[in-house]
């Protein structure tokens, strides 16, 4: 059977509070070896908050726009698919990460269990991917800001903005000098109280877009047509906007090695209230704002109401708000990957537990980068992501490239490769499991080369 070593045995938890210099008086060296391991200190409130900021960004207000390419029945049940494609993924990966050294775990420490030969590879693709996607949340912020900006200085003061109010560069320049503290955070539990502040932005946007239903605001563009099921070739174009909405493995392993007391049914339910709330998001946004426009429906829901509403004008911000506490939560495990990349750094495939110990008093939980590789590697992602993001206006092409690649990675092919090599093995293991694991990644092969 292989060896877990992500989560501490239920006898070392129960014995936290014993006197340790009296058990090594006692029973000598024996009692080094069975002090009990560190335990993270994340909630699962912060652990939920973070994870679900990092699947709920910018593609949600592109969820009316896939309801209308093929109907309310079909975008309900496809939102629902990819949800539970990704949950399963999630699962897979929180199942991986017991085998990793103890609160250690990453898609380095994995990968070097499973296919290390391509480590570094793996790290380097998760890198590319969220850096990327770090700099589309710029652009978008950069695009977004002066709008916003125009519309609450036309409903509260009746007046043209400053010149310099309407310039999208200076706001990159406003929100990079916010930004630039919080991306150096170690432990992503420190962002938790951006990641509620993100998700109340969410939670106006949903009361815009029901309120915006039930009374229209003046101006509004009548709806088209609204079918229960109506395929269009453009749902072919829309279906990874699904999909990929759902992306957030990048940061399971962190939230794994920071929760307190991370058992599989702790875990569990950070997953799966996650998912379950982005899906319920995504869905009541979708259906909404479908309902409102019909087949009339942009690719930005927000973008369709008139902009001369304060009411509007505010969800505007709230959207940039979201988008802009959503980029540390790329920048932590871009940082993290490119440390793997850079240091090629050795995880052992079969650490004893004096070993384990001997890393986690020498490291600490996650500590494992120097201070000075920690700044550097952070200014390097930081620095060179607003220097695109503030001279380039469009990275659509690019970035649904990077994007389409590194998601369906991250969310089905690794997870379910990882797993299905650790456990063909394993007689204990599930089989039922390990073929749907295996399924899982070949569903990711799929949707890699077709969308």
């Amino acid at each position: 059977m292989v060896q877990t070593y992500g989560v501490a045995p239920t006898n070392e938890r129960e014995n936290v509070g014993l006197d340790t210099g009296e058990s090594d008086a006692l029973l000598g060296a024996e009692a080094s070896t069975s002090r009990p391991k560190r335990d993270g200190h994340a909630s699962i409130v912060s652990s939920v908050g973070n994870l679900a900021n990092t699947i709920i960004g910018s593609g949600m207000l592109t969820f009316p726009l896939a309801m209308a390419s093929a109907g309310i029945v079909p975008g309900i049940i496809t939102c629902m698919f990819s949800g539970s494609a990704a949950a399963f993924g999630l699962y897979l990966l929180s199942l991986c990460a017991v085998k990793a050294p103890h609160r250690r775990a990453s898609f380095f420490a994995v990968s070097e269990l499973t296919f290390p030969r391509a480590a570094v590879f793996f790290d380097a693709a998760i890198a590319i991917k969220c850096f990327g996607v770090s700099i589309s949340y710029l652009i978008i912020i950069k695009s977004l800001m002066p709008n916003v900006v125009a519309a609450l200085y036309h409903d509260l003061a009746s007046t043209v903005p400053p010149v310099w109010a309407q310039s999208g560069r200076i706001w990159i320049t406003v929100i990079g000098a916010i930004l630039f503290p919080l991306s150096f955070l170690r432990k992503i539990d420190s962002l938790r109280h951006t990641s509620y502040v993100a998700l109340f932005s969410v939670a106006y946007l949903l009361v815009v877009v029901v309120v915006c239903y039930f009374s229209p605001i003046s101006d509004t563009q009548a709806p088209g047509d609204i079918h229960l099921i109506h395929f269009t070739p453009s749902f072919v174009s829309t279906f990874p906007v699904q999909v990929f909405a759902f992306t957030c493995a990048q940061n399971i392993f962190p939230i794994f090695n920071e929760i307190s007391s991370n058992s599989q049914a702790r875990m569990n339910l950070v997953i799966g209230t996650s998912i379950g709330s982005a899906a319920i998001i995504y869905e009541i946004i979708g259906v909404f704002g479908y309902l409102t426009f019909g087949s009339k429906v942009g690719a930005n829901i927000i973008a369709m109401y008139p902009s001369t509403s304060l009411f509007i004008a505010v969800g505007q911000l709230a959207i940039a708000i979201l988008v802009m506490f959503s980029y540390p939560l790329q920048v932590h495990p871009c940082r993290n990957c490119l440390d793997k990349v850079f240091s090629f750094g050795h995880i052992a495939k079969q650490a004893t537990d004096s070993e384990d110990e001997m890393i986690e008093d020498d490291h600490g939980s996650g500590h494992e980068m120097s201070t000075l590789k920690h700044a550097l590697l952070t200014i390097a992602v930081v620095v060179g992501g607003f220097s695109i993001a503030y001279f380039v206006d469009d990275l659509q092409m690019v970035l649904s490239f990077v994007g389409s690649t590194g998601s369906t990675t991250i969310s089905f092919i690794l997870p379910g490769l990882f797993y299905w090599k650790l456990s063909r093995n394993d007689p204990s293991t599930n089989r039922t499991l390990s073929k749907a694991s295996l399924g899982l990644a070949l569903y990711g092969i799929f949707v890699f080369i077709f969308w």
